[in-house]
């Protein structure tokens, strides 16, 4: 096929309504030119990394709307809006698998075009690392103090499946989907350039798996483990066997 024919297709005219709603002058040209890769996988390099930071400054527009929505009560949509962020989430790390089609040889290639350039400088991903702070004190502020709740009492005590409850939920799904896009990065660090390597930055890529450490509303998982052994205290933590035997 001609190239050169099909380029030019890709790049459409930029004059018809949808190119110019879309500005997709502008979105298909921020890749380096075609004869300027390093490589064949370098425009899917760029591709990837560039819908990710789409995808987090969707999520933390997304988050914005729901810390106003948390301060009307308005349940319905914080619950709605989450949806959206927990879909968004499993998108970003779906998507992570194209860049295990690239082969390590290919990205040493491509690590050269990205200067002292490392995933730890993503402006995205910064900003979400920022947001669940407010998003909890938001929480606790209009749907715990307000009818004198605890995270225990909504669980356990108090439990009725209500609008702090399903929140709640929400929130600790918006926790777990965020570390396994985590960790999912991680395995891909380990495909591409090995754990015992180190970072862009001169940094180990060991450090990378502090974040997996972290979780953004501890007070939603301790409760967990909290239930389950007042539960044990009760009725033993190692019980007689159902088969009979």
């Amino acid at each position: 096929m001609d190239r050169a024919h099909f380029y030019e297709l890709m790049a459409g005219s930029g004059d018809l309504d949808y190119e110019i709603y879309l500005n997709t002058p502008r979105i298909l040209s921020a890749q380096k030119d075609y004869d300027a890769f390093c490589n064949r996988d370098e425009l899917q390099f760029q591709i990837v990394h560039q819908v990710e930071e789409l995808w987090m400054k969707l999520l933390a527009y997304t988050l914005l709307d729901i810390d106003d929505y948390l301060a009307k009560r308005h349940t319905n949509r914080v619950l709605t809006l989450f949806g959206r962020v927990h879909r968004i989430l499993r998108l970003m790390t779906e998507q992570l698998g194209l860049l295990e089609t690239m082969s390590p040889k290919e990205y040493q290639e491509i690590r050269l075009q990205l200067g002292n350039g490392s995933g730890q400088e993503s402006p995205g991903f910064r900003t979400l690392l920022r947001m669940p702070k407010p998003l909890w004190e938001s929480f606790v502020t209009h749907y715990l103090k307000p009818d004198g709740l605890s995270v225990e009492a909504i669980y356990d005590s108090g439990y009725d499946h209500g609008d702090a409850y399903m929140v709640a939920e929400a929130l600790a799904e918006f926790d777990e989907l965020f570390q396994k896009f985590r960790y999912h990065h991680i395995q891909l660090i380990h495909r591409t350039i090995g754990m015992e390597a180190k970072s862009l930055k001169g940094r180990s890529v060991e450090l990378l798996k502090d974040g997996l450490k972290t979780r953004f509303f501890p007070e939603l998982w301790r409760i967990r483990s909290a239930m389950t052994d007042a539960w044990g205290g009760e009725y033993g933590v190692v019980r007689n066997s159902i088969s009979g035997h």
